[in-house]
């Protein structure tokens, strides 16, 4: 299908003739009572008059949101040429989207969205290109497809798929298991389970699984502490579940466990918020979990007092505690990526002497630093990831935020490159140890993301699975370039466009960061991006410090005290566009989401006068109450803690919600959140859209877009994806004024 013609739909979406749709001066915001509510941080006096909208269950708060969303609504569809842009939308994203297949047993496991389903369902195959069988499909688990499928995990012997099912956005999740011969579940269902994914035994009799107690209060809101790590049995009831480890002396420490391979060594990292530095604990499974005759056990290496309880309360006798986890590395000094192992050796991607990472093999008989043996050692591209498939190791390679990858066997030695199709990101590699091809998916921002099949053994591969799409992306070019921030730093750019646009500054130009967290902003395709850039626009993706795109270095220059660093670097994005004249501040847009929703409120807050629009989305907004919701306290690892004062003036300088300031012309503002977003809590964005209408009443629109029953955007439905993103054009479009 041939685009639509770029000029007729600009024009159509912005033009407004008389009072065909509303302007800013039009909008009465609801109001927003202002309490007394003062905090004190380090003799700082901070007013808090919005806290009321943290209670999401309170009659007050409702009627604002419903209000707020009454007035969006109103705003958004009075905007001609909204509905075209969502019907390209439609056409866009109708798609088949596969995803890599794995294979238990003889069998064959993945999922596919058929092109416009609200969630992708499971399927398996006999034989990797057989027709497949549905085994289960959460389209038909709720009438507005917000029940999502999470996580699987197959059973060694395909026999039993393990998954995690999550309502309205939320990062809660129930645990089934379904019998793969049946297409039925059994009685298995696992409760209050976050964070966590499952690993099974390789005899099938059960899989070991991270969850929290049953939280006291709102579940969308308490803070979540004390994980424990659980092996469940299959057929069993949940409190009769293993207790594996726990920590009580550390409520903010998280349990990962991974069975390897051969089955052997079960491997627990642990975590302490989104800080990018684990330990290593390990069991020997060759070990029984429970002496003959007992009914319960306990095993758990940090037990305090002489009696425990279970999970309903009752006392175990301290004789039944058992102490069999170890531990391999109990310092907080770097990244460890579990990675396989072979007999008594334990392979990891780490960063440890090596900021850009590097793999060691450690001997669980002799598992100190100086026995270690490096594998495959630092180079001068990032090492992202890497997996044994054929007994040998396929690793992902960062190389100015795109993919490179690189084979070696299990002793290090070169077996050269894995040819790639073009500028791009090679991720959700599959395949293990004993197989002997991988899998992956190849894309790009003009790419749609096709799974390519390499033969190891063969050293040669291609495509198992492509999609036809509604985009002609031979008009579109990616270019890849680099500015110069603030202090000096050299800082790479993504900008694709229609190929042969004209430098003139009048391109409309979206902008998108991120800059946190370790989390590299690579090359990748999307639906959304297609359209706009079929509305003849512009899409530029910075690779801010705080990220992690060059490794440790790179994250660490972006945190804490040095966060302003990760600001400075999108404004100096956004000057170079403007600069190389590829758009101007009347056609500029910032977006991101999560932590980049923060950096786009901070940014347009600091910099008003270069941007037209702003889009931060469900943004950590209130800074210093982060830690107070869910799991905030997490990112203080990045962001800093209010108790340490260093930090606490480093955030409150660029706090959004505390750095508004009255009479100030920002940019046009929509900010988007859900009411069930149990990562980011939705009280961030409430406050900061509070606060921004009151400052100014009568300058550019600053509206928000409240999704019920959503929530951070994981899981979200196709269906709610395509109306927020043409509300979102629609809005951006209309800020630029175009075709006025």
């Amino acid at each position: 299908m041939r685009p639509i013609a770029i000029p007729a739909l600009i024009a159509a979406a912005v033009f407004c003739a008389n009072t065909d749709c509303a302007s800013a001066a039009d909008l009465v915001y609801p109001a927003a009572r202002k309490d007394a509510q003062v905090d004190i941080y380090h003799g700082v006096q901070v007013a808090d008059p919005y806290r009321w909208l943290e209670d999401l269950d309170s009659r007050d708060t409702r009627n604002w949101i419903d209000a707020e969303n009454k007035l969006t609504s109103g705003f958004l569809e009075a905007i001609p040429g909204r509905d075209r842009i969502k019907q390209r939308l439609k056409q866009l994203w109708n798609y088949e989207r596969t995803s890599t297949p794995q294979k238990y047993g003889e069998r064959w496991f993945y999922t596919r969205n058929d092109g416009l389903q609200n969630q992708a369902a499971l399927y398996v195959a006999d034989a990797l290109d057989a027709a497949p069988r549905l085994l289960l499909d959460p389209n038909t688990l709720s009438k507005d497809g917000t029940v999502a499928l999470k996580q699987w995990s197959v059973s060694d012997d395909g026999k039993y798929v393990a998954y995690g099912l999550s309502s309205g956005g939320s990062d809660w999740e129930e645990w089934h298991v379904l019998d793969v011969d049946t297409a039925k579940p059994t009685d298995d269902v696992l409760k209050w389970v976050k964070f966590s994914s499952a690993s099974w035994r390789r005899d099938g009799t059960g899989f070991f699984y991270s969850r929290y107690d049953e939280p006291a209060g709102n579940s969308l809101k308490a803070a979540n502490t004390l994980q424990k790590l659980y092996f469940h049995r299959l057929g069993e009831d949940q409190d009769e579940d293993l207790l594996i480890h726990q920590d009580q002396s550390q409520p903010d420490w998280r349990f990962q466990g991974e069975v390897s391979d051969d089955g052997r060594w079960l491997v627990i990292l642990v975590t302490r918020g989104t800080e990018p530095k684990n330990l290593v604990l390990y069991r020997d499974l060759a070990k029984p979990y429970r002496q003959k005759g007992e009914k319960k056990k306990v095993a758990h290496a940090n037990v305090p007092g002489p009696n425990v309880r279970n999970m309903q309360g009752k006392k175990i006798r301290s004789e039944s505690v058992v102490t069999p986890v170890e531990t391999m590395i109990g310092n907080w000094d770097a990244t460890y990526q579990f990675l396989g192992s072979t007999r008594n050796t334990l392979y990891f991607l780490t960063d440890a002497d090596a900021p850009r990472y590097r793999i060691v093999a450690i001997d669980v008989d002799n598992p100190d630093r100086t026995a270690w043996k490096e594998i495959v050692p630092q180079a001068k591209d990032t090492l992202q990831g890497a997996r044994i498939v054929n007994r040998s190791l396929v690793a992902v390679y960062m190389q100015d935020a795109h993919s490179v990858v690189r084979r070696f066997d299990l002793k290090g030695k070169s077996l050269g490159e894995i040819a790639l199709p073009g500028l791009g990101t090679a991720s959700n590699f599959s395949g293990r140890p004993r197989d002997q091809s991988a899998f992956y998916v190849f894309s790009s921002f003009t790419t749609p993301p096709a799974v390519y099949r390499y033969d190891l053994s063969a050293a040669s591969g291609g495509v198992w699975r492509a999609p036809k799409t509604a985009f002609d992306s031979a008009g579109y070019e990616t270019r890849q370039a680099f500015y110069t921030s603030r202090d000096g730093t050299r800082v790479p750019i993504f900008v694709t466009a229609r190929k042969g646009i004209k430098l003139d500054g009048t391109n409309p130009t979206i902008l998108y960061g991120y800059g946190g967290f370790n989390v590299p902003i690579q090359p990748g395709y999307s639906p959304a991006v297609a359209a706009w850039l079929d509305l003849g626009g512009v899409y530029a993706v910075a690779n801010l410090r705080g990220g992690g795109e060059y490794g440790r270095d790179w994250h660490e220059a972006g945190i804490q005290t040095r966060k302003r660093n990760v600001f400075d670097d999108f404004i100096a994005a956004a000057e170079y566009l403007i600069a190389q004249k590829i758009t101007s501040p009347a056609k500029l847009a910032i977006r991101g989401g999560s932590n980049g929703g923060l950096l786009v409120a901070a940014t347009e807050l600091q910099r008003p006068d270069l941007f037209a629009a702003a889009i931060p989305q469900v943004g950590v907004l209130d800074m210093l109450r982060f830690r107070d919701f869910t799991i905030g306290k997490a990112w203080e690892s990045d962001y800093g803690s209010v108790d340490n004062v260093d930090q606490f003036k480093a955030m409150y300088a660029y706090s959004p919600l505390h750095n508004v300031k009255p009479g100030i012309d920002y940019p046009a503002t929509l900010i988007l959140t859900g009411d069930h977003d149990d990562r980011v809590f939705p009280a961030h964005s409430f406050k900061f859209a509070a606060t921004m209408q009151a400052a100014n009443p009568q300058g550019k629109p600053r509206l928000i877009r409240i999704e019920t029953r959503a929530g951070h955007g994981q899981g979200k439905p196709t269906t709610m994806q395509i109306d927020e993103v043409a509300d979102v054009y629609a809005f951006i479009l209309k800020a630029m004024n175009l075709a006025r």
